[in-house]
């Protein structure tokens, strides 16, 4: 993770830095050993490059990450809000719906009874005006 890597890169300087300030000191002593040490603070900035850039990657995948989560994070309250809106509005319109089919129920109730009464009349009407002829047979 990233605390790690910024240990590591930490402790390869400070391994890097060692090396340096004793390879510079002046008294020779150790100029036997002045190629092996090349080799090893060479080996040690390979490695502290590598971590530079592995750092570096993984910081800038930390904030991408973090930018498309808070991204998603709004994307998804907006999402939610409407969704709410939406649920809200319905329950309104069903609610609505409901009332004006009870209302046309009823409605209908009455002129069904009103036709019913119409055609019990009309019919009352028909037996006692309409002529029938007498059939001989």
């Amino acid at each position: 993770n990233q605390a790690d890597m910024q240990q590591g890169l930490d402790g390869v300087k400070l391994a890097l830095k060692v090396l340096n300030e004793y390879y510079a000191k002046e008294d020779k002593a150790h100029t036997a050993g002045s190629g092996a040490g090349s080799s090893i603070i060479g080996l040690l900035e390979v490695v502290e490059s590598d971590f530079s850039k592995d750092l570096a990657e993984i910081e800038t995948t930390e904030e991408t990450a973090a930018a498309e989560y808070e991204r998603q994070t709004k994307e998804n309250a907006v999402e939610k809000t409407t969704k709410t809106k939406d649920v809200e509005y319905k329950t309104k319109e069903s609610i609505d719906l409901d009332k004006e089919s009870a209302e046309m129920k009823t409605d209908r109730e009455q002129v069904q009874a009103e036709l019913d009464a119409v055609l019990e009349y009309l019919e009352k009407i028909h037996k006692e005006c309409d002529e029938v002829a007498e059939t001989y047979a």
